[in-house]
């Protein structure tokens, strides 16, 4: 079988882009720098699983629909075995080469792959419309050591959405409340981003911003 081709940058990157752990909200200009194809290049899935050096990029998308969030558990289909049975607001993946001979490297190429990603997750008619919220690095767990995360928030209007892929299980909307109380059972990445969420509605202004969209 041939070896997935997956998009990452060289850990040292993140050291001088004070990349620390955990939940980081200052995103674009630190993005701008991971998608440089100075900086970023593909590497066999095998290998980059292995070595700790080499961060994974994986665009995760948080979907939020009014005061509700996406939540659905991870499968046995899912192709990361040791995320199975976890609980997870986040849908994505990684960057493959697929589209690279229709944009250049760099945020247009990762946009057309963020796309491409979520629609082979999940189904929703139209373009998921996505904003950058933050970056995840955490390397506590063995996934987390290779992976860096790229948190978006994708706002939905009246639209629908179900499953595409067969490691999806157990979808529906839950409230912040709702997925405080089940945050043992979520994957790491999920609950860093939830503790994220839950500070900032609870900072001054939020329900303001939120009611302007």
């Amino acid at each position: 079988m041939k070896d997935e081709m997956v998009l990452g940058v060289p850990s040292r990157l993140l050291e001088t882009l004070e990349i620390g752990q955990g939940f980081q909200p200052e995103v674009e200009a630190r993005l701008e720098v991971l998608l440089d194809p100075r900086h970023s290049r593909f590497r066999p899935r095998s290998q980059a699983e292995q070595d700790p050096e080499f961060k994974q990029l994986i665009p995760y998308v948080l979907i939020q629909k009014g005061d509700r969030w996406l939540h659905y558990v991870r499968g046995k289909a899912s192709g990361e075995k040791r995320l199975v049975h976890m609980g997870s607001i986040g849908i994505g993946g990684h960057i493959n080469p697929q589209d690279e001979s229709l944009f250049h490297r760099g945020r247009e190429f990762y946009e057309a792959a963020l796309q491409r990603e979520l629609s082979e997750e999940i189904s929703l008619e139209g373009v998921f419309p996505t904003e950058p919220l933050g970056l995840l690095n955490d390397d506590s767990t063995p996934v987390g050591r290779v992976h860096l995360g790229i948190v978006h928030r994708c706002r939905l209007d009246h639209r629908e959405v179900s499953k595409g892929e067969g490691s999806i299980t157990e979808l529906r909307f839950l409230t912040l409340k709702q997925l405080a109380r089940r945050r043992p059972q979520l994957e790491t990445w999920s609950q860093l981003c939830l503790d994220y969420l839950l500070r900032i509605e609870s900072s001054p202004g939020f329900k303001q911003a939120e009611e302007s969209h």
